[in-house]
């Protein structure tokens, strides 16, 4: 088996197979390439539409195309997938086939793990057109829930594929500020109750945020305003009073403060939030990445993101492309966030690919018409001891 210089873990998005709620809303066989194939160019020189190359437009309701995803993530050096689930409580769910399969079939043979995205789903989620409807909402709904969350989730908890940390599985919370403070605890317990030695929970966090942090007593723990200088408290909060095992930062606020004035950034925030005013608002790919870590990112307990390309305008128009991305370019990213965790123990050299696969953000490894296999080509090179 080769060696690698990081434990690489992939973010993986479901939503390439047509569900009710989505046909409802959009029409019959929506999914995410939808929105990508309609994409048009927004300013001279904008790579738009991004056309799939050897995987073409896939459905993940078919297992060859799952064996062929996990294939090219083993070759480029990537540990496994981190699978987005949708848990809304009392069992609702949105695109839980693919991993159902995965799970219930034992393939693809490829390591995985689970993020929960604990939010809302609104039309708003996916696309910027139309009034804003909500579709799912994210609740919390107490210890009875929690259980029927658990014991769902556990037989893929006992599956070998399974990643962990110190011998825990690892499970992600995608908005870990909103998650009933009984909740990890609770979830920790039942573990232990099941023979598990407890979870190992990751927030995924912005390290610059719009609004202060308020903790449970009423005390503001950040300023908020997107201020870049934070991070060590966000940081804090997280895994001392919320309990999170580790968190893994995404750094797109912050290094696009850091890159303009914060207070312009917070300004066309605003506009596009609360009046649909969006800016024309491109950053430099290169330019960008020089702040998108932090020094807090060094620590045990943080495990960086590798962000390789962003272009969220197929859902969202102009609000932050990041321009002039390409493999040698994600090549120096790697790199650095490679300094940031050589000192940490192996088990914690761990390193969250934003993401495999979410094509309507632009943020994706596999192949392209443009760069074929080029982001993984690099990842190859730079992640696998030679």
């Amino acid at each position: 088996m080769e060696q690698r210089k990081a434990r690489v873990i992939a973010f993986y998005l479901p939503q390439f197979h047509p569900i009710p709620e989505n046909d409802k809303w959009w029409g019959k066989g929506f999914t995410e390439w939808t929105n990508v194939a309609k994409a048009k160019p927004l300013f001279k020189g904008h790579y738009q539409p991004r056309i799939p190359a050897d995987l073409g437009f896939y459905d993940l309701r078919l297992p060859e195309v799952r064996e062929q995803q996990a294939e090219m993530a083993r070759e480029a050096g990537i540990e496994g997938f981190c699978y987005w689930h949708y848990w809304f409580g009392k069992g609702k769910m949105l695109l839980e086939k693919p991993f159902q399969e995965v799970l219930s079939t034992g393939k693809p043979n490829f390591p995985f793990c689970l993020g929960w995205a604990n939010h809302s789903w609104k039309t708003g989620t996916w696309t910027r057109e139309g009034q804003d409807h909500m579709i799912a909402e994210q609740q919390y709904l107490g210890t009875e829930d929690y259980d029927m969350h658990f014991n769902y989730i556990l037989p893929a908890l006992k599956d070998s594929r399974y990643i962990t940390v110190d011998g825990k599985p690892i499970f992600v919370i995608f908005d870990p500020l909103n998650l009933p403070t009984d909740f990890i605890p609770y979830w920790q317990s039942l573990a232990r109750e099941q023979g598990l030695t407890g979870f190992h929970f990751v927030a995924y966090t912005f390290n610059a945020m719009g609004r202060p942090i308020i903790d449970s007593n009423g005390h503001a723990v950040t300023t908020g305003y997107f201020n870049p200088n934070e991070v060590n408290k966000y940081y804090s909060y997280l895994t001392q009073q919320l309990q999170f095992d580790a968190v893994v930062p995404i750094g797109t606020y912050r290094a696009e403060v850091l890159t303009k004035n914060r207070y312009w950034f917070a300004l066309q925030r605003k506009l596009s939030t609360l009046f649909g005013i969006h800016l024309k608002n491109l950053y430099d790919y290169a330019k960008v990445m020089r702040h998108y870590y932090a020094p807090e990112d060094k620590a045990e307990n943080v495990y960086p993101s590798l962000l390789p390309q962003w272009d969220r305008s197929p859902r969202s128009g102009m609000n932050g492309i990041y321009i002039n991305s390409t493999p040698e370019k994600f090549g120096q990213t790697i790199d650095y966030a490679l300094t940031l965790i050589e000192n940490k123990q192996p088990e914690h050299q761990i390193l969250f690919l934003k993401s495999w696969n979410e094509w309507a953000e632009g943020n994706y490894v596999e192949p392209d018409i443009k760069f074929g296999r080029g982001y993984l080509d690099i990842l190859r090179e730079k992640i696998l001891k030679e």
